[in-house]
């Protein structure tokens, strides 16, 4: 289907130009959300007709979009969600979720504006394009954490997996070290027995050779 673009389409075109799409993606998306008509020769005069009504509105919802982004800019955004110690969440982050952070800050976005391929299904900072208007975009940023605690670790750079391998391996390192100590201790009360042994050994030999030596004395 040949359809005449009212505004410009991102991968698609530019305002005014007429485009062969297929037909479903003409009915479900251009049509419906006023992007485009049908390419006749009427509606290609009724578009010529009101280009430079369209144009200023493109300059008006153009620099609307341009306000939001600057508020948008630099924000990110905490969504606390349950997930297990392996990082999969118990349900998901969706488009509307990213809409409902961003209105919690006062900032207006619509659903249809969050690229979103599929739903976010595992904690961590996640980058998510939107796109306010065909020539203006930004890139948000997503930290989906169990915890604002460890939102702060995942914000650092670390994921909570390693966070916890860290941990792991610190516990592994203390009980070595522990069984480390207390195997010196052991040897220590080892060498202070035998020493304790050898000192009681020699004292009690000691009586006997001075009586052995004294009856020699004797006998000479």
């Amino acid at each position: 289907m040949k359809v005449v673009l009212l505004e410009q389409v991102i991968k698609l075109g530019q305002m005014g130009d007429i485009v062969e799409v297929k037909a479903g993606y003409a009915r479900n998306f251009l049509l419906p959300k006023k992007k485009g008509l049908r390419a006749t020769k009427d509606n290609i005069k009724i578009f010529e007709g009101k280009k430079a009504e369209l144009e200023a509105k493109n300059l008006q919802t153009k620099a609307d979009a341009e306000k939001v982004k600057e508020k948008l800019d630099g924000k990110n955004f905490v969504l606390i969600r349950s997930a297990s110690d392996a990082g999969a969440l118990y349900g998901s982050v969706s488009s509307k979720d990213i809409c409902d952070a961003a209105a919690s800050e006062g900032i207006k976005i619509s659903k249809n504006q969050v690229i979103l391929d599929k739903p976010i299904k595992e904690l961590g900072v996640h980058k998510v394009n939107v796109s306010l208007h065909p020539e203006v975009n930004i890139q948000l940023i997503i930290n989906v954490a169990r915890t604002e605690e460890e939102a702060k670790i995942q914000e650092s750079g670390k994921t909570i997996q390693e966070t916890k391998n860290d941990e792991d391996q610190e516990a592994k390192v203390e009980i070595e070290k522990l069984f480390d100590d207390v195997g010196a201790a052991a040897r220590i009360e080892e060498e202070e027995v035998s020493d304790k042994d050898i000192a009681d050994t020699q004292s009690e030999n000691v009586p006997e050779s001075l009586a052995e030596s004294d009856q020699n004395i004797g006998k000479t």
